[in-house]
């Protein structure tokens, strides 16, 4: 679902400027290479989430094996590390503060820690047990996800009410237009698949994951978050922050929290939070803050005349940063 290209972007720091953070399935073994030998701020930061964890996350990351990395509890704090890393070269750098941050399922976390909400450590540790929590909500096997590229939004939803049966399975992530991922029990998910490209989908992906996300099935790992969360130190962002399942900016701590409960078994509005991100905050232009360019290809089909740089380039994030000052 990566996009293949992205627009140049603009060093007109007249336009405003938005920032979003990809979720699970931007990671790769040696992500933000160039980024981590260039800057000591970048090398630091997975340094330090090796010791908040306690296990070298900084070594998975660069050395792999890349079977490990994708396990869901190692994906998240990895893929959180990365998205901190570039946010702080480029800061270190003097890039302008955004308007406004998003991030998609995984990348929501990303971007509280980046605003302020939530501390470094506290952020790794709540998305590592999240992780966890999903995998054993729904073990290995019994749970998938598809991506349905082709049909409207309401085409797929009426296909996993038609295609459930007893199982589960939703639509959960509204990625752009035309693109829908669904989630739920496998054999669910084979189903929908197949009446989609009956009803003439374009393309019907199976994902590669390991647990069936942002879905019913995630409610028992909910539960656990939210008691986890409870426990955890949490204040409003000092940059304001979309949250996935209500497309809104949270009005206090009780509330962030209770978004991050329900972000997990509650579809991802992306399209929707792109598009009020350009509606009440006026932005012109997104950066992608973090590994990949999924989120780039995404942004390109809901907000083709709004230009994205993918941070992960190091001359990009030092053009951009340096024409901001």
């Amino acid at each position: 679902m990566a996009a293949q290209n992205c627009r140049l972007y603009s060093t007109d720091m007249t336009q405003i400027t938005g920032f979003v953070f990809p979720g699970q399935g931007s990671q790769q073994v040696g992500m933000l290479a160039e980024l981590i030998e260039k800057y000591p701020v970048a090398r630091d930061t997975f340094t330090e989430a090796s010791e908040v964890l306690g296990f070298d996350l900084a070594g998975m990351v660069a050395n792999g094996p890349a079977e490990q990395l994708n396990e869901t509890a190692n994906t998240q704090p990895a893929l959180l590390a990365a998205g901190v890393a570039v946010w702080r070269v480029w800061n270190e750098l003097g890039g302008t503060k955004p308007a406004c941050l998003a991030g998609h399922s995984l990348g929501e976390y990303t971007a509280l820690v980046c605003g302020g909400a939530i501390s470094f450590a506290d952020g790794l540790k709540i998305v590592r047990l999240r992780g966890q929590y999903m995998q054993q909500a729904v073990p290995a096997g019994v749970g998938g996800m598809a991506a349905i590229i082709g049909l409207d939004d309401d085409a797929v939803k009426e296909i996993c009410t038609k295609a459930a049966g007893d199982k589960v399975v939703e639509a959960v992530n509204f990625n752009a237009p035309g693109q829908v991922v669904v989630a739920g029990h496998a054999e669910a998910v084979e189903q929908a698949s197949a009446m989609a490209k009956e009803s003439g989908a374009r393309m019907v992906m199976p994902l590669p994951v390991s647990v069936p996300s942002h879905c019913s099935l995630m409610t028992d790992a909910a539960e656990k978050l939210a008691a986890a969360l409870a426990d955890v130190e949490i204040k409003l962002p000092e940059i304001p922050v979309l949250h996935n399942s209500s497309v809104a900016v949270a009005e206090s701590a009780d509330e962030l929290r209770a978004r991050l409960v329900e972000q997990l078994h509650s579809p991802v509005r992306w399209v929707e939070t792109v598009q009020k991100m350009i509606t009440e905050y006026q932005i012109e232009q997104f950066a992608e803050c973090g590994p990949g360019k999924v989120l780039s290809g995404l942004s390109k089909r809901i907000a083709r005349r709004a230009p994205i740089a993918v941070l992960e380039n190091v001359a990009t994030l030092e053009q951009l940063a340096q024409g901001s000052e």
